[in-house]
């Protein structure tokens, strides 16, 4: 009684096509199949992006801005 006999699938399949209709089935799996391709062509770029080489990290000296010792006391006034 678990299972489904060939007769359950038989029904299901049945009302489905009755439900949907042959041709927005084709439809959908055409949609599903152009999402697969667009999601594989997807990871290759990724794959691609990630084989080049990055540019050097460019980094700010902060210690030669004009002023920036005068900032030390910065925070410790009391008040």
């Amino acid at each position: 009684m678990g299972s489904l006999s060939i007769w359950h699938w038989i029904v299901v399949i049945a009302v489905v096509l009755l439900l949907f209709g042959r041709g927005k089935i084709s439809d959908l799996m055409g949609d599903v199949a152009q999402g697969i391709k667009a999601f594989k062509k997807g990871m290759q770029d990724d794959e691609k992006t990630a084989e080049k080489p990055a540019e050097p990290v460019k980094s700010i000296d902060h210690a030669a801005t004009p002023g920036a010792a005068n900032r030390s006391d910065v925070g410790s006034k009391a008040v």
